[in-house]
């Protein structure tokens, strides 16, 4: 377990393009994961789930959920909204308009820091 104290700046970040819609930018830490992700009208964010906790905040745009395995609750989060998906519910996202949000997960997203999220990459 680190630590190390450690200052980043987003703009100093890399952007990780993991579709022409979708990029990214993280920070990591033991048990906290901290991420920009950018997202073009249109972006799909299929239908998945994963252990991790997350809680999404728009800055900016705005998203619409489809929540559950029959994915029949749907939820608009808009700029200055947050919205909490608890450990394993299933859900998928599309941008209603150009979108950033900050998506926090505990613990952080393994695939995300791997490179193994096919669904994200349209690989999956």
């Amino acid at each position: 377990m680190s630590s190390e104290v450690s200052k980043v700046a987003w703009d100093d970040m890399p952007m990780e393009e993991l579709s022409p819609l979708i990029g990214r930018k993280l920070v990591t830490g033991d048990k906290v994961m901290l991420a920009q992700v950018f997202l073009k009208k249109g972006a799909i964010v299929p239908k998945h789930q994963h252990h991790n906790e997350q809680i999404t905040y728009i800055l900016s745009g705005a998203l619409r959920f489809w929540i559950g395995e029959d994915q029949q609750e749907v939820v608009d989060v808009l700029e200055g909204e947050v919205l909490h998906i608890p450990s394993n519910v299933w859900h998928k996202a599309e941008a209603l308009v150009d979108t950033l949000d900050v998506d926090v997960f505990s613990p952080p997203r393994q695939d995300w820091i791997d490179k193994t999220d096919a669904y994200l990459r349209g690989k999956g």
